[in-house]
């Protein structure tokens, strides 16, 4: 299925990702001129500068150390018979589906985790020390999390037997949601109060880059926001108020020190690091 929708659209994955990316990066930016949500306070060309580098970098990393992309792994493992949904002959629309909810459901725990336990908070704290958030924070992450993200996501392919079509599917709107609720634009509040029963909203996922530890540690989900009103890890405002809360972390406020070079050693840096519980 995989092999014809590609060859209807005549490209090939990479390609395709790349188009959404591109797509949905400039929509989101034009509409945050249109309707920011917040006043930034950080120059908007030094953020950019970081986070797009970041994004460069991420890709040329991927490329070297992990070329099998997610994509690739589902097409083998399909090839192989491995995984769940191969075994059981699980195809079409029941197995896009329950590949979508499944694998956004391990994001949601990978997240969790990356938050508990300090090895791996040294490498996801990078993503949370963006001043303000725009759609260029949705590609703030270090690449060491990117590389664990990716093996993550390689294990559960293989394990559930997701078709390529659906691993396919799944990065893009991973990538894309990524985006949009890290972006900087204003929805109505009550657009947002039945969207966000669907689907993570920016005025929801700005309550997890919180200075307030509490609300760091909340809202959790990227795609759906089921897990977290499923877990108890759901926040529906910040203390402060969306226009007058303080984004990022407590400990890192100067922006000498968080700048490209910075980022990229964050890891390295003992400077507020959580114990695992």
């Amino acid at each position: 299925m995989a092999e014809k929708v590609m060859s209807i659209l005549g490209t090939k994955p990479e390609t395709l990702r790349l188009a959404a990316f591109l797509s949905v990066f400039v929509v989101l930016a034009i509409i945050e001129k249109i309707r920011p949500r917040r006043h930034l306070l950080v120059s908007k060309t030094r953020r950019w500068f970081a986070n797009l580098a970041i994004v460069i970098l991420n890709t040329l990393v991927m490329r070297l150390l992990l070329p099998t992309a997610p994509f690739g792994m589902a097409a083998f493992a399909q090839s192989k018979g491995w995984g769940v949904f191969n075994q059981l002959k699980l195809a079409g629309m029941p197995e896009i589906v329950l590949s979508l909810l499944l694998l956004d459901l391990i994001i949601y725990i990978q997240h969790r985790t990356f938050h508990r336990m300090s090895f791996l908070w040294r490498i996801h704290r990078m993503h949370h020390t963006d001043l303000d958030l725009d759609v260029s924070s949705g590609t703030r992450f270090h690449p060491l999390e990117m590389v664990i993200s990716v093996m993550i996501k390689l294990a559960a392919v293989c394990l559930l037997g997701s078709s390529p079509l659906s691993v396919l599917l799944f990065e893009i709107l991973l990538n894309a949601t990524s985006m949009f609720n890290h972006a900087n634009v204003r929805i109505p509040i009550r657009i947002d109060r039945w969207l966000r029963m669907i689907l993570v909203t920016p005025d929801m996922h700005r309550v997890h880059h919180s200075v307030v530890p509490q609300e760091t540690d909340s809202n959790f989900g990227f795609n759906l926001p089921w897990w977290d009103r499923l877990f108890a890890t759901y926040r529906a405002q910040p203390r402060d108020g969306h226009s007058e809360m303080s984004i990022g972390l407590k400990e890192f406020r100067n922006l000498n020190e968080i700048g490209l070079i910075q980022l990229l050693l964050l890891p390295f840096v003992n400077v507020g690091i959580r114990r695992t519980p």
